[in-house]
């Protein structure tokens, strides 16, 4: 059978993978190739493989640029962003404070870990990710319970933000200073 998008030999190299046991995720690429080598469609291909459109669309595209036997050079999945070194680096970070880094704030954010971990690693990751990675540890970027109950009324924090609206510089004229905040009942 002559296919559309293949050459001979791909075609009877991967049916010959597609015999030995393999990972079904190298199977659905071949499978995928060959579908396509048949003239199916990508939703066609998607509908009968139970795949996304994005990864057929990619194996299509291999199968069409003649690289259809170099399926088994790229990985299976997402890279992994993270590895051990990184996740140990951040349960250091949370556990000291960010003064001893040279940082002028008193607790973390996921933000700021997230951006100390890029200097150091060279990879930023998203504050949900830091945030979930967090969790799974067991640890959090909010701080005690103590601290902010001192500064909270009913979940809120109790801090007013006092700036210079007018532009004129003073020095340092941001002030936080803890309101409490009262709830009025209608009689």
């Amino acid at each position: 059978m002559n296919g559309k998008l293949l050459t001979p030999f791909q075609r009877q190299l991967l049916l010959k993978k597609l015999a030995e046991d393999i990972p079904e995720l190298y199977r659905q690429r071949i499978s995928i190739m060959l579908l396509a080598d048949e003239g199916k469609s990508q939703r066609e291909i998607c509908r009968t493989l139970g795949c996304c459109s994005a990864t057929a669309r990619h194996w299509i595209h291999i199968a069409r640029s003649g690289k259809a036997h170099e399926w088994e050079t790229s990985p299976v999945g997402r890279p992994k962003a993270i590895n051990e070194e990184y996740i140990a680096r951040l349960e250091e970070l949370v556990n000291h404070h960010p003064h001893d880094y040279g940082y002028g704030f008193r607790r973390w954010t996921a933000n700021w870990l997230s951006k100390h971990l890029a200097k150091e690693f060279g990879l930023q990751l998203s504050e949900c990710h830091i945030k979930r990675l967090l969790k799974q540890m067991g640890l959090s970027t909010k701080g005690k319970s103590e601290t902010a109950s001192e500064n909270t009324h009913e979940g809120v924090t109790c801090q007013i933000s006092i700036t210079d609206i007018t532009g004129k510089s003073r020095g340092n004229t941001n002030v936080f200073v803890p309101i409490q905040l009262l709830k009025f009942h209608k009689n």
